[in-house]
């Protein structure tokens, strides 16, 4: 046997005979088989991307970097409405990848990072901008939930698993996720019960709140890779976090309270009662301010560290007709696409459009309300269509109204 196996052919790399591989490749002293040549071009591609992307330093000039107005564009095509929120992201986007480049500043002038807070109501668009952004950037970029974390010790996640997600997106490269940027959606969910400290030990609230401070304002933190209590004996990784823009997102439902309250509070004579005559009543958010976070629950510490505060606007019946039908990945395009994959043409009457955006706002569901009454009109042409071999399907104001009253959706009327 060892005879018939020294006589044969065989790799060079991983010593199988020509019989057990599928092609021997033959070089002047040497056999590769196809595996082995597979695997040589991945490590080879590997190192070039490594070599080439200088442990992930950002390499771009100033004039190569996404204008605050060319961001703005990008997300008016997936985003309708809400242009001071697109404002003041697209700006600090920009501002984020200067500061990266400032280490070839000759001067001493050291620019700051300007975390953002957004505050709107469920469905206004406060994750959708977020991922919509994160689709023209060149700096790691991931979402995570401020519900699920706890303080140190408690059941939940640790303030590092935030970290840890960015490392995972990074590929682990430390470099690259220190110059990366982090969406903390529901913001609002750890905020402490009144406006007062909290007597016991709130460790959803407001200890995730003090936890989160080192986080924003830059320090080095020792990060669990594979997530803290399941893995309690791997190493850590340290990870600065001077670099790494931090976005907030939440409803903050009932502030407007707060705000309205805070408005009405100094009206002394007639022209201060002409003033809040101006207030729209209807869109109070507009008028938030650091003081209403702070009496929602948010501490000042935390506030300080967010200091670019934007808002986003409820959405009115316009806004939730424009959201139906025109951004790219607008939900009746969406269903057009998955029919047409069946070879179906997918046609609305404009009388279904509106009653969509009326059981919207109905609902107050915001522009999610929008897929969830699309999906229960669609329903049994999704599951009967690709079946009954249609060319063309439309849907008629009759037929959606009987989906919708068939429905569970009617029980919300």
């Amino acid at each position: 046997m060892a005879k018939n196996k020294n006589s044969s052919r065989q790799c060079s790399f991983c010593g199988r005979p020509e019989e057990e591989v599928g092609i021997l490749i033959s070089g002047l002293n040497a056999l590769i088989c196809n595996d082995c040549s597979a695997q040589a071009n991945e490590i080879s591609q590997e190192a070039l991307n490594l070599k080439s992307s200088d442990s992930g330093k950002l390499k771009l000039n100033l004039s190569d970097l996404p204008k605050p107005e060319a961001v703005k564009a990008f997300l008016d095509q997936y985003v309708i409405g809400q242009d001071d929120a697109k404002r003041y992201l697209s700006v600090a986007v920009y501002n984020h990848y200067k500061r990266l480049l400032q280490e070839d500043s000759e001067d001493d002038v050291e620019i700051e990072k300007s975390n953002i807070i957004m505050v709107g109501s469920t469905g206004t668009g406060k994750t959708l901008l977020a991922r919509t952004i994160a689709k023209q950037l060149d700096v790691p970029f991931t979402i995570v939930d401020a519900t699920v974390l706890t303080e140190a010790g408690y059941v939940g996640e640790d303030i590092e698993s935030i970290l840890t997600r960015l490392l995972q997106v990074a590929d682990y490269d430390v470099e690259k996720a220190e110059i990366g940027i982090v969406f903390i959606d529901e913001i609002d969910k750890i905020a402490r019960k009144g406006d007062n400290p909290s007597i016991t030990r709130d460790v959803s609230g407001e200890g995730v709140q003090q936890g989160l401070l080192k986080l924003l304002e830059g320090s080095i933190i020792n990060v669990p890779p594979q997530g803290g209590r399941k893995h309690p004996d791997q190493k850590m990784i340290a990870v600065n976090t001077k670099n790494i823009l931090f976005i907030c997102g939440g409803a903050f439902d009932g502030i407007e309270r707060r705000i309205a309250q805070r408005l009405n509070t100094h009206v002394v004579g007639y022209k201060a009662s002409q003033e809040v005559a101006k207030v729209d009543k209807n869109n109070f958010i507009q008028y938030i301010t650091p003081q209403d976070l702070k009496s929602f629950g948010l501490i000042p510490e935390i506030i300080g560290r967010l200091p670019v505060l934007t808002y986003l606007n409820p959405l009115d019946r316009q806004a939730l007709r424009q959201i139906l039908t025109e951004p790219k990945n607008s939900v009746i395009k969406q269903y057009k696409k998955l029919l047409s994959m069946d070879k179906v043409d997918l046609e609305f009457e404009e009388d279904v459009l509106d009653y969509v955006v009326d059981k919207a706002i109905e609902f107050k569901l915001g522009a999610r309300g929008l897929r969830s009454i699309v999906e229960t009109i669609m329903m049994d042409v999704m599951f009967e269509a690709p079946s009954l071999n249609l060319d063309v399907f439309v849907v008629t104001l009759d037929y959606a109204r009987k989906q919708i009253e068939k429905s569970n959706l009617a029980a919300l009327e």
